[in-house]
């Protein structure tokens, strides 16, 4: 391995020679470099993805997550073209080297066009990564949603190869993975738990989004701790040029967003906040047991970005979100916090730099009100802490090399609870807190190395380290604890580390036709005990362990994008083949909840998933959208489940269809549409009784081994602006959610049926019939 891992770098370092050497092809000429950012006129927004060509070579380069750009260029006068679309193309002649800020001017007229921005696109020239989708503010605002409640989370779902865990949740799946294999991170800060309302929205603001990209398995390199995807939420910088502001009142909830310069064009803020209010009607029920109930949430996002000077930008991000609820019964809270810190530095007009430091935290509370039992509170806590560094060096136009390194640190709290005194009978209860340490560093370097071929190589190597205070347990073979281990504060006593190598390819069979392949090695070090596909907020995350080894997982993937002569339809199918080694499952009737012993819970194996997913996309003036299928087979083996043998996972959705269309009515109306469809998800299901001593007991299927019925649903909207148009004015949307009323199953259950033949009878439990919902924005 030591010796794979020299040659690899020494690889690396001979690539980036050859390509220094061949952006210079005569020693004796001196070129230079143009380097800079790209940002929105009206605005002062960085603009992501923007393109800058040199015109007449066919040669350029895109602006990076910051807006960024560097490009080196031959001698002599030359033309840089800078596009983005809905915005209309600059040029610039330059003949030295020189640092540039470029404002593009936005078209309204043509921002109609823009529903999903993907990487089969006109992007797929450039980049070799596989399975890279990007969604605007703009297209998610025009899905329907259930109550109104715009939702990237729901969004994405849409997406082939991403389904939702459950009806109406905005957990979801990716190619067969469990939802704790998704990274989720919101201006780089990880998010743990991402509903509210048990799933039924998501902590994510559409009015704070600037995109979200995510990433079905082909990993950059600089990301890593999942096997199955990683969505990247960036936020709004704020308006740099003027104040301005929004706010809006659905049936559930009320948002307000507020940006504006701090000092024109050298800083800015962005405030958004929303909170739902259906307990402020509570008092009006005719239960009087309702009126004292409370069931709310609020999230807030708040942002400041600051132009030091041409070579300095500095970003504060934060987030606080809170879910409450109480009865006569019980209380509970629970909620995300998270805080950004950064800075992006330009070394010289080749060299980037990007430092970050995070603060996240996920924690919850429980307890009980006044009630006849004892008081009960029990309170979680997840911390995390990182460091980050990364480095961008353009060496010429389209060939990068990006290396960097991040440590976390995290601090698990699983679990505190306490009764009103020493005499209750319910005993104080504190699990151990898990601390470790998890690192990363990487290289990566991307090359056009023809006309008709694009190369990436990357390598991340990963660490991570159990820390003191903390235990160990050991166990026999039937999983009974027999040993424990104490360690003191500061002791690293347990360590896993590996190299995990990142692969890809780009072949230009012609300029409307693209045929793409990569691979992609991930480590998974920190998994989440849960026994539901919703959201709940007291899922357990326990760290890998000198009993658990980390999660890996090894995924081939390969595509072809084209587009028609035109440019309206753009087509793709890629395929995709997934195994994974240390998989964790749990026993039948795990006990997950205040265990300290819950690896003794935990079963290990394997798992596989392949497949491949179609996409269909068209875009014209007035009627845009998209067709989606995925095929799938997911499967699972692991000791002590299911007699050894292979079961399917939970998340196997053999078949999954989306669509999704907007026609533009007229110049301020637009209706939408999308309809879905999946196999229903494997269940293990009583399939019949046998009486032992007069009791009857039931026999349960192997793992897995039923299906719930097929889940289907068609949606609707309506968005009417304003005569005085979509910067200023106002904007309805009215929706209307399973809009042919389908009863999908949300839950199972058998009941006693004394007038039945069996003595039982199965009973489906749904969520929603058709919901409609009406809102209401205004802009100032």
């Amino acid at each position: 391995m030591t010796n794979f891992k020299f040659f690899f770098i020494f690889f690396l370092l001979f690539l980036q020679y050859q390509a220094t050497v061949k952006a210079r092809p005569n020693v004796g000429e001196d070129v230079f470099t143009v380097s800079g950012y790209v940002k929105d006129g009206a605005t002062g927004e960085m603009l992501v993805g923007a393109s800058v060509i040199v015109r007449g070579s066919g040669t350029g380069t895109v602006t990076n997550v910051y807006g960024f750009f560097s490009i080196e260029l031959s001698p002599g006068e030359q033309i840089l073209q800078f596009g983005f679309l809905g915005y209309q193309p600059v040029e610039r002649i330059v003949s030295q080297t020189t640092h540039l800020t470029v404002e593009m001017i936005p078209q309204p007229e043509l921002l109609e066009e823009v529903t999903i921005a993907g990487e089969e696109g006109a992007v797929s020239v450039r980049s070799s990564l596989l399975g890279l989708e990007r969604l605007e503010p703009s297209s998610i605002g025009r899905m329907p949603v259930l109550m109104g409640e715009t939702d990237p989370l729901k969004a994405i779902q849409m997406l082939p190869g991403v389904s939702a865990t459950s009806e109406g949740s905005s957990n979801f799946t990716v190619r067969g993975g469990n939802p704790d294999q998704n990274l989720l991170l919101m201006d780089e800060a990880i998010v743990y738990n991402a509903g509210h309302l048990l799933g039924f929205f998501s902590v994510f603001n559409n009015d704070a989004i600037k995109y979200v990209e995510l990433y079905k398995g082909d990993f950059p390199a600089s990301e890593g701790g999942r096997l199955s995807s990683v969505l990247d939420v960036h936020t709004r910088d704020g308006n740099m040029k003027q104040f301005q502001g929004s706010a809006g009142i659905g049936l559930i909830s009320s948002r307000l967003n507020l940006e504006g310069p701090i000092k024109k064009n050298k800083a800015s803020f962005l405030f958004t906040g929303r909170r739902t209010y259906a307990d402020l009607f509570l008092p009006l029920a005719s239960d009087e047991e309702l009126h004292d109930n409370q069931l709310y949430f609020y999230d807030t996002n708040f942002k400041m970005n600051w132009i030091a000077d041409e070579k300095n930008r500095f970003f504060l991000s934060a987030y606080l979100g809170r879910d409450v609820f109480r009865d006569e019964m019980a209380r509970l809270n629970f909620g995300n916090r998270t805080l950004s810190l950064r800075w992006n530095r330009v070394f010289s007009p080749s060299l980037f730099a990007n430092f970050t430091f995070v603060r996240g935290q996920y924690d919850y509370f429980l307890g009980t009100s006044e009630t006849d039992i004892d008081d009960m509170e029990w309170v979680s806590e997840f911390n995390d802490y990182m460091f980050g560094a990364d480095f961008s060096w353009f060496l010429a136009p389209e060939k990068t090399f990006r290396f960097g390194a991040r440590s976390f640190f995290h601090s698990i709290a699983p679990g505190d609870v306490t009764g009103p005194d020493e005499n209750s009978f319910l005993k104080e209860v504190e699990l151990p807190q898990n601390n470790s340490l998890e690192h990363g560093a990487y290289v990566s370097y991307s090359n056009r190395i023809a006309s008709w071929l694009k190369l990436r190589v990357g390598l991340r190597y990963s660490l991570f380290q159990n820390v003191g205070p903390g235990k160990s347990f050991r166990f026999d073979d039937a999983y009974e604890v027999t040993d424990t281990i104490s360690y003191s504060s500061g002791d690293i006593f347990n360590s896993y580390h590996g190299l995990e190598p990142r692969a890809g390819a780009s072949v230009f069979l012609s300029p409307r036709l693209t045929a793409k392949i990569s691979y992609s090695r991930t480590r998974q070090y920190i998994q989440l005990a849960s026994n539901s596909t919703s959201s709940t907020p007291l899922d357990v995350w326990f760290p890998a362990s000198p009993n658990v080894k980390p999660q890996t997982s090894d995924q081939v993937s390969l595509g072809l994008f084209g587009k028609s002569r035109n440019g309206v339809f753009e087509h793709s199918i890629e395929f995709f083949n997934k195994w994974m080694e240390n998989t964790i499952d749990f026993k039948d009737h795990p006990d997950l909840l205040l265990n300290e012993t819950i690896e003794g819970e935990v079963r290990f194996g394997k798992a596989w998933a392949r497949g491949f997913e179609l996409m269909s996309k068209w875009n014209t003036d007035r009627f845009s959208g998209w067709v989606g299928y995925t095929f799938l087979k997911s499967e699972r083996v692991a000791g002590g489940i299911n007699n050894g043998k292979p079961f399917l996972s939970p998340y196997d959705h053999t078949h999954d269809v989306s669509v999704f269309a907007d026609y533009r009515l007229a110049s301020r109306v637009s209706l939408s549409a999308n309809w879905v469809y999946y196999t229903g998800s494997p269940v293990t299901l009583p399939v019949g009784r046998f009486d032992v001593g007069g009791t009857m007991v039931p026999l349960y299927s192997q793992r897995n081994g039923e299906r719930m019925p097929d889940y289907h649903r068609l949606d609707f909207s309506c968005i009417i602006h304003s005569k005085r148009g979509k910067e200023k004015g106002g904007e309805w949307v009215f929706s209307l959610y399973n809009a042919y009323g389908r009863k999908n199953a949300w839950a199972i259950n058998f009941v006693n049926d004394e007038e039945g033949d069996s003595g039982i009878r199965a009973e489906k439990t749904y969520l929603f019939s058709v919901v409609p919902s009406v809102s209401y924005t205004f802009k100032f």
